[in-house]
């Protein structure tokens, strides 16, 4: 069982920045990847950035490419997304997504945390 809690959303104007972080805990073993999704009212969830646990190779959606960084802090099991320029077709539900393989028997896993409000609005 792994548990995501996010924080950090809230209201800003355009053109303003927030920072989000998902802290993983419980049995993470063979976590390799933890990436953020949105979801806007009327629409579906869609990836918005991802980054790998050992390398730190990352990725975006090229809405939020030059604006947003996913980074992570491996010692803390924890991803943030920094977010920079927000717009207001930024608004939506954000949600932390890790997911990993056990290593013996090989499993994988996925969780989802429960997601924090961003709204970009003036």
């Amino acid at each position: 069982q792994v548990q995501l809690v996010e924080s950090g959303g809230g209201l800003v104007q355009p053109g303003g920045s927030l920072r989000l972080s998902c802290a993983a805990s419980g049995f993470i073993s063979g976590m390799n990847i933890m990436n953020w999704h949105r979801q806007a009212p009327g629409k579906e969830r869609e990836l918005v950035a991802g980054i790998t646990i050992p390398g730190g190779l990352t990725n975006y959606a090229d809405s939020v490419k030059g604006r947003f960084t996913i980074s992570r802090d491996n010692g803390k099991n924890t991803v943030y997304l920094q977010m920079n320029s927000l717009k207001p077709e930024d608004t939506a539900v954000y949600y932390c997504n890790a997911q990993g393989r056990s290593t013996w028997p090989s499993k994988f896993w996925a969780y989802w945390g429960q997601g924090t409000q961003v709204t970009v609005s003036s």
